[in-house]
Formats: C-alpha cells, structure tokens, sequence
C-alpha cells in the first residue's frame, strides 16, 4: 500500500474524529490520555495469540491520526 494513501486514510480519521467530538482537545494532558488508549488498543490486539490484521492496523491508523489531530492543535 502506498504510503500517501496510507497517510490520508490517517488524515480523514483524524477529520471524522474531531468532527464527532467537534471540539480541540482540552489540554496536552487530555491529548496525551486519548493517544495512549488507542496506542493500547492497538497493544492489546498485538498481544492476541491470534491478533487480527484489520484489527491493528484500524487501531494504528486511529492512534496515527490523534497524533495528527495533536500535532495540528500545536501549530
């Protein structure tokens, strides 16, 4: 898959996400929360005995695009 593509499936999760909840987050410290439960989410179907491909790389792709969002917020 072609990194570009990649990238924009994390862009427009990171779009959906913040037009759900249609707010910035409310400090670095609630940025920080929201990127670590997906990062576990992501942490707990790799430690799967049989971890679900789609799975992980939906929560990747989720826990790329907090990062984007709070990269975003910071600029």
């Amino acid at each position: 898959m072609n990194l570009f593509k990649i990238a924009n499936e994390c862009i427009d999760e990171a779009i959906r996400a913040k037009s759900f909840y249609n707010r910035d987050f409310a400090s670095n410290h609630e940025a920080y929360g929201v990127i670590l439960e997906e990062l576990d989410e992501l942490w707990d179907e790799i430690k799967k005995k049989n971890p679900d491909k789609e799975k992980m790389r939906t929560e990747a792709t989720q826990t790329a695009a907090m990062l984007l969002r709070f990269i975003n917020e910071l600029t």
